[in-house]
């Protein structure tokens, strides 16, 4: 029988954008739940040909020219990752992950047509993020470990608990190296084990319901009673703990996976309309086993707030009660909020709306997945979805573009001319605007030799035509 394990995990990538971009390094260590390792694993990536590396991320993780010419592609190595975290019992760890990890991750098994999703919740698996926890050991357990504090503002960035506790020598940025320290950091976390049983529960979709559903804190207003409680989010700020008291606005009609709650540490929200209070109003977004993190409102919490931001939440909360016409409204708005559409978003930015494939196209995908390249394109053929079609072609035009007539070579070239849009709106990094990106960074005098040096050979990389 499989025994639970962590996989503790980093990527590197050639750019923040999660649709566009791509992994060029993957590192993992498998542990088992008492952190006893167990594997070790690196993946190196080529660049694919449709992808323009952002010259600022190339001098923050050092992989250049040379290092990504090589390695595995992006269609083999997503392959290996995907089976990776989809063992059977898995949970998934990292560093401040669930914000960026997970979700580059997860467009990056999109795009090569493996489940996006299976890793959160098939087979026993799982996910877990060190930051919040970390954040929770700042807050209540501040002897710990060392803090990194610059002027007054603490910054748990990983790279500054590294440094302030001395972890792990090695490169910052480099994806085994920040492995290494973020599982020696859990293994510090770890030595307080009624601490961490319970922090790390909060990654648990039943148990993080439960303190929720569990809390006796709450407001009436117009004879109905609110939830109230705390949020803890790195988002938040050093400058007022990472905590702010919510009031819970309902769950939300159209995504069904978010609780929506409302912060009443606001100055601006007894200014609020029932017809004008979106400028006045901020929100958190809350999904089941993610951040943030919710806490009850509890003497031994609520000490973290200033004596000023208790009195503004005393005051925010009484003005709802005398207001109840504007809470209902934002609450009605915020419920119905939709994310706005992008209609001209490219296919490779299409995961939140395409939907899930039926288990025949699952089926389809596997396939495609197992078969030999020169049988790849009569499979995908058959795939009763256009947009999963046209995902097959750009995956051999990136990796198999032999096996491509000269027709379909040629509508590959015009999608490598084109610039498209994520669902955000935002346009794919062009290699024009990186030329003129390295310009910029080349009149930054803190640049250290290697860094210029990967410039000046990325610059020469993009001038040849590549």
């Amino acid at each position: 029988m499989t025994k639970p394990t962590y996989l503790f995990y980093d990527i590197e990538t050639t750019g923040l954008n999660k649709c566009f971009d791509q992994v060029l390094q993957f590192a993992a260590i498998r542990t088992d739940h008492e952190l006893n390792e167990l594997s070790h694993v690196e993946i190196n990536i080529k660049l694919n040909n449709d992808v323009i590396p952002s010259p600022a991320a190339i001098i923050t993780h050092r992989i250049g020219v040379k290092d990504f010419s090589k390695g595995l592609s992006e269609f083999e190595a997503m392959e290996k990752i995907h089976a990776l975290l989809n063992t059977p019992k898995t949970i998934s760890v990292g560093y401040n992950s669930l914000g960026f990890d997970d979700e580059f991750l997860r467009f990056s098994f999109y795009k090569n047509l493996l489940s996006p999703y299976t890793h959160q919740f098939a087979n026993n698996c799982g996910r877990m993020d060190i930051y919040p926890i970390t954040l929770l050991y700042y807050l209540f357990k501040p002897d710990h470990l060392q803090w990194p504090n610059n002027n007054g503002v603490t910054n748990l960035k990983l790279e500054n608990l590294n440094a302030c506790n001395q972890f792990f020598e090695g490169q910052a940025h480099h994806a085994m190296v920040d492995v290494e320290v973020t599982l020696a950091l859990a293994k510090k976390l770890f030595e307080d084990k009624t601490m961490w049983n319970f922090v790390t529960d909060y990654f648990k979709k039943t148990v993080d319901e439960s303190r929720i559903t569990d809390c006796e804190s709450q407001l009436k207003i117009n004879d109905r009673h609110y939830k109230v409680g705390l949020m803890i989010n790195g988002k938040i700020g050093s400058s007022v703990q990472f905590i702010a008291p919510v009031i819970h606005l309902g769950q939300h009609q159209h995504y069904k996976n978010q609780s929506l709650w409302l912060r009443l540490d606001n100055e601006e929200l007894t200014l609020a309309k029932s017809d004008d209070f979106i400028e006045k109003t901020r929100i958190f977004r809350k999904r089941l086993a993610e951040p943030p993190i919710f806490l009850p409102i509890k003497d031994r919490y609520l000490h973290l707030l200033s004596d000023g931001r208790k009195s503004l939440f005393e005051k925010n909360k009484n003005w709802l009660t005398e207001n109840p016409a504007i809470f209902k409204s934002i609450a009605a708005f915020y419920q119905e909020e939709k994310y706005p559409e992008t209609p001209e978003r490219d296919i490779d930015a299409a995961l939140y709306d395409i939907g899930f494939p039926s288990r025949p196209e699952e089926n389809l995908f596997h396939q495609f997945h197992t078969e030999k390249p020169g049988g790849k394109l009569t499979i995908a053929k058959q795939f009763p979805s256009p947009i999963r079609q046209a995902q097959a072609f750009r995956i051999l035009g990136r990796h198999f573009p032999e096996y491509l007539s000269d027709a379909e070579r040629d509508d590959y070239q015009m999608y490598l001319q084109s610039q498209p849009v994520d669902f955000r709106g935002e346009k794919k990094l062009t290699r024009a605007q990186a030329l003129v990106d390295i310009e910029e960074l080349q009149k930054n005098k803190t640049l250290d030799d290697t860094q210029k040096h990967l410039l000046n050979e990325l610059k020469e990389h993009f001038l040849n035509g590549n």
